[in-house]
């Protein structure tokens, strides 16, 4: 039986020495296996462990509702798991009777584990939901702004990540590669479920020795790394719009734009024009005036533009771009500046978002959806934008717009938070240090004392990924992984699947949470049901004891080239977008209101 297990730097084996202690090697056929998990061992990461339950001092002697600003500051103090469990299931029925399950807020954002069963989010929605709901989130910090904005005027974000047009064909077809941002092969390390092959490194070199042009535009250079000398567009921060637009400039006055790919495949050109043109505020969006911006040479942008026209051009963005004021305009320009060049739906043409943001953009993907914790059904209707969280707790009730609608902030008495670190990502730290001090309290799962931990009234310690089992899948990475359990559980810690079905039993909610289902026998009824959808899209496979046994199955994936947009070029008629006018959207009266 060979062991192994996943992490979202990708698939590691399991190898023990003569006594039995284990190490993790580098999977076998990962042509550039990420360093990062390998440490994942390391017995310098025992010390940052939670051992056993511990909860603020003040809230455990006075109670919920009392001193927030002492999180982070007081001491904590252990406690036996009974007492633990109990004092969560109160505090939960406390603020489900006193306020209702729209003042629970239970988001809690974060990556999690690659396994499918123990993944931190499912797990504590699930949960919530198994006792009545509570206030999530919608998207991510990486694109909140780019999934708002795609669907109105090109196609989901969702389905264009399934649908980017695969590396083999851009080794075969792109001449021009021009990246907004690089393609940072320190990102492409990752992958939501782990992975068995580091793409993005060999598909980049490849497409070199094949003689694509690399340009990246970016401020800083060693955001791409082709093995090959590649050209390096430094720009100020935050300009890139105004740069696409210069050479969106250059591209109609040297009438170098594709007006009938304009013509037949999208709306709006002729409202963007007077714009572009300077025929509506009297400033053309020449390159002289994006130079003067973006401190890139006017010369290079006309030549830039030029080039982009001349031959077969991807055009590339990080996502990164739109993580800005008025993030959603890259996006927006990107598609237009694509729209122009006429190039969408070609072989090595068109555009990506998010080559390189890890390592699945670009896969040939399988043809069902694999394991799913199912979370059941959310009564609570109240969300907020997922980097809204200090506004929503600073401003309850407050009105605030998204996607076209108003909504109003709930008022959250008590956040629950497994799988993640707001205060890792979020922006301006201080404020939300100073709107994490509002709710009564603060819950938190966790395995090592990150600063969400140590910002938390009650804190439960959790196992890590290698103290348990789980099944490792990504959805566009074609394998899937029986991910053993390595080591045990450190100390007092629990599975978060533990830690919920006591709570849920408390609450009076133990059979609609755990189905009278172990983790094992959890692990095995979500294989199966993958199992069948695979069976339903013509792909075999085993058993699970002998997925079990082999440890990891490779899962084909469609062998026709993937090329985004490809149906669409071929007929937009019979295969139009999911934008209001079913075309490319260069002007969207629905966000124009």
């Amino acid at each position: 039986m060979s062991y192994y297990t996943a992490m979202h730097w990708g698939v590691y084996e399991v190898e023990r020495d003569p006594d039995g202690e284990p190490a993790l090697r580098p999977f076998r056929d990962d042509p550039a296996p990420s360093p990062i998990g390998l440490h994942a061992l390391a017995p310098e990461l025992r010390r940052a462990r939670i051992q056993r339950p511990a909860i603020r001092k003040s809230w455990l002697n006075g109670g919920p509702g009392g001193n927030g600003s002492g999180r982070g500051r007081e001491p904590f103090v252990v406690v036996e798991w009974d007492e633990a469990v109990d004092l969560v299931a109160s505090e939960i029925e406390r603020v489900r009777r006193e306020h209702g399950n729209r003042s629970i807020f239970g988001g809690s954002y974060g990556w999690s584990s690659a396994g499918r069963f123990h993944h931190a989010q499912s797990q504590v929605h699930r949960f919530l939901n198994s006792v009545g709901g509570y206030v999530r989130h919608n998207d991510s910090y990486s694109l909140g702004a780019g999934r708002v904005l795609m669907p109105h005027i090109l196609a989901s974000i969702d389905q264009l990540f399934v649908s980017h047009t695969d590396w083999q064909v851009l080794e075969a077809h792109t001449e021009l590669f021009v990246t907004f941002g690089g393609v940072p092969e320190k990102n492409a390390q990752v992958s939501a479920g782990g992975t068995t092959e580091h793409r993005v490194p060999g598909a980049l070199r490849r497409m070199a020795a094949n003689g694509a042009r690399f340009v990246n535009v970016s401020p800083v250079r060693d955001d791409l790394d082709t093995g090959q000398p590649f050209e390096w567009v430094p720009i100020r921060p935050n300009t890139d719009t105004a740069l696409m637009l210069g050479i969106a400039h250059t591209l109609y006055s040297e009438g170098l734009h594709d007006q009938q790919f304009l013509d037949r495949y999208s709306v709006g050109f002729d409202r963007f024009l007077p714009y572009l043109t300077g025929a509506s505020d009297g400033t053309p969006k020449s390159a002289a005036w994006a130079s003067a911006i973006t401190e890139v040479p006017a010369e290079r942008i006309v030549a830039l533009a030029r080039d982009m026209a001349s031959r077969r051009t991807l055009l590339n963005i990080a996502f990164s771009l739109q993580r800005a004021h008025h993030g959603e305009q890259p996006f927006w320009m990107l598609t237009t500046l694509a729209a122009m060049l006429g190039q969408i739906g070609l072989p090595g043409g068109g555009l990506g978002i998010g080559y390189g943001a890890t390592n699945t953009m670009g896969s040939r993907h399988p043809r069902f959806s694999g394991p799913t914790l199912p979370q059941g059904e959310n009564p609570v209707r109240d969300f907020i934008p997922v980097a809204r969280i200090a506004d929503m707790l600073l401003n309850p009730g407050q009105r605030f717009r998204y996607n076209g609608e108003e909504h109003s902030y709930p008022d959250i008495r008590l956040i629950y938070w497994a799988g993640g670190n707001p205060f890792h990502h979020h922006q301006d730290l201080n404020r939300l240090r100073r709107a994490w001090e509002r709710p009564d309290t603060i819950i938190v799962h966790e395995q090592f004392w990150t600063p969400t931990a140590r910002l938390a009234d009650i804190v439960l310690p959790a196992t890590t990924s290698l103290e348990r089992e789980d099944i490792g899948y990504s959805n566009r990475e074609g394998h899937m992984v029986a991910m053993s359990q390595v080591t045990p559980p450190l100390a007092e810690s629990r599975d978060d699947y533990a830690i919920f079905a006591a709570l849920a039993d408390r609450l009076g909610a133990g059979e609609r949470f755990t189905q009278g289902r172990t983790a094992r026998d959890w692990l095995s009824h979500m294989y199966q049901e993958s199992r069948e959808r695979a069976a339903k899209a013509g792909v075999t496979l085993p058993p699970f004891d002998a997925f079990w046994q082999s440890g990891i199955i490779d899962i084909e994936g469609d062998d026709q080239p993937v090329v985004m947009l490809e149906d669409f070029r071929r007929d937009p008629d019979a295969h139009p977008l999911a934008t209001p006018s079913g075309r490319i959207e260069i002007f969207s009266a629905r966000i124009a209101g």
